[in-house]
């Protein structure tokens, strides 16, 4: 008689229990704008190309910096939350954009594109003639060769990924939560770019960027049986972690070893990829996570572009996307 199926969730991790305070990653150390906005950055990428000013346009922001008053303490400073939620403002959170785009691109009149992001694996290629769309498109990724475009996906516990062809100066953004990680949606944006403009993986860097850690990520058996079903390491993402005053312990995921994972089956050079360190959850005074706040928290945004000539004029693109 056949064996019957295993139930891949119960049978014994490989990882040994750990505390959660062990797989708590680094505390990043934001840069502070001129205008107060704190965002985390690559410090390989400052420089990325060729001359004394990278090519590039990135970075990670904090919930530090903005004008949203809505999720902080009546007495502390603003807060820059980018997402359009029902709770706060939305003139606050057009006001905090454009403060991100200034702190990351030198002028608030550069363009910001966004998505309607679903967890997907969509991935969207983004051209200025595509601007006339009145509402964001629906995916969780964004590929682009158009100066002058700052890509954002916004996060509050989901894991941001960034990709630059720093040979053929195309750039991407991805959201990735846990349903997104499974259904490869770096892999897929990896492949797009390869499709679209002849990208080869030697050629990319990537940075992911802060999300909730392993510390703090619990999950149950469906997440479990997902990555142990379609991917040969996935079991290897798991830790039995014993949290403080607990008599059993939770299983947790360690998505940013999963989308690590995923970016070299893409083809990148292990040193390509670059991970700023951080966890949403445990770290919430620096960032928004949807968790800790039990679904009451702003949105942060990793965003990417290529930045535009010198001279070219920000307001006549700005006013053709339109804040998508």
């Amino acid at each position: 008689m056949p064996s019957p199926p295993r139930n891949l969730a119960t049978q014994p991790l490989r990882h040994p229990r750990a505390a959660s305070g062990h797989l708590t990653p680094l505390r990043p150390i934001p840069t502070i704008a001129q205008n107060g906005v704190q965002f985390i950055q690559i410090a390989s990428w400052i420089n990325l190309g060729s001359g004394t000013a990278s090519w590039l346009w990135h970075g990670f922001s904090t919930r530090k910096g903005g004008l949203s008053r809505v999720y902080c303490a009546e007495d502390a400073p603003g807060e820059l939350n980018l997402g359009f939620t029902a709770a706060d403002d939305r003139e606050a959170v057009s006001r905090n954009r454009r403060l991100l785009v200034e702190a990351i691109a030198g002028s608030s009149e550069a363009a910001l594109v966004t998505l309607r992001q679903v967890h997907s694996d969509h991935v969207i290629l983004f051209k200025a003639s595509d601007a006339a769309a009145s509402e964001p498109r629906e995916g969780d990724g964004l590929i682009t060769d158009e100066p002058g475009l700052l890509l954002g996906v916004q996060t509050a516990d989901c894991i941001p990924v960034l990709v630059a062809d720093s040979k053929r100066r195309v750039v991407a953004a991805f959201h990735a939560g846990w349903r997104g990680t499974v259904n490869r949606i770096v892999e897929s944006g990896v492949d797009s770019m390869r499709r679209e403009f002849g990208s080869q993986p030697e050629d990319l860097t990537a940075a992911i960027g802060p999300g909730i850690g392993p510390c703090c990520y619990a999950v149950g058996e469906e997440v479990l049986s997902s990555f142990a079903s379609l991917f040969s390491y996935g079991r290897e993402l798991f830790h039995e972690v014993l949290a403080s005053g607990s008599a059993e312990p939770a299983m947790h995921i360690d998505l940013v070893e999963a989308n690590r994972r995923q970016l070299l089956d893409a083809g990148l050079p292990p040193h390509a990829i670059h991970r700023t360190g951080g966890c949403t959850h445990c770290m919430s005074d620096l960032f928004f996570s949807h968790r800790a706040s039990k679904g009451n928290a702003g949105r942060m945004m990793a965003v990417i572009g290529i930045r535009s000539a010198v001279g070219e004029d920000y307001s006549t693109k700005r006013k053709r996307i339109d804040l998508l």
